[in-house]
């Protein structure tokens, strides 16, 4: 009855043993995962809302050297050193719209906003935050889309967007 008891505990302490073993493999395996996917995030291309409220933000991003650090962009932390041409191709937006990412996750997206009165478009970049549930436009980019005034008279602009290929 002895031997018995000692194979039944030799089983489990094995069992246990084969357990941890299969956690620390999956445990590994999980963490390759999740820095792959870190590196190949998607880019939410396609992903879109409608009927958002832009207000305007003056980043004076030209004035400012196109400099991230300059204007005290949330997406700084991360993106502050990306070369002159890749932050000066587009207009900046704060981004805090209702479909798509948020926070660091965002930076570096492209949006193309369409003003949903006049049709007008434009593609920005994602360089901020901010807390008003849409998008917060550069004032240049603000006016580009606000071509029959009622953007400026209202203080905002109902714009749609979708999130685009940047082309980088």
């Amino acid at each position: 009855m002895h031997a018995i008891e000692m194979a039944r505990l030799m089983c489990l302490c094995l069992m246990l043993l084969l357990c941890l073993l299969a956690n620390g493999i999956a445990q590994e395996h999980g963490d390759e995962h999740s820095q792959q996917q870190a590196l190949f995030r998607p880019n939410n291309e396609g992903e879109s809302a409608s009927n958002v409220k832009a207000t305007y933000h003056f980043y004076n991003a030209e004035e400012n050297g196109w400099d991230l650090l300059a204007v005290g962009a949330y997406c700084s932390t991360w993106d502050a050193d990306k070369p002159y041409d890749w932050r000066s191709k587009y207009g900046w937006t704060a981004f805090c719209g209702p479909v798509g990412p948020q926070g660091q996750e965002a930076c570096g997206r492209c949006l193309r906003v369409t003003n949903t009165g006049t049709g007008d478009e434009a593609t920005v970049r994602i360089v901020d935050q901010c807390s008003s549930g849409g998008l917060d436009l550069d004032a240049g980019v603000f006016q580009q889309l606000d071509t029959d005034g009622t953007g400026n008279a209202q203080g905002h602009l109902i714009v749609d967007y979708q999130f685009v290929d940047c082309g980088d």
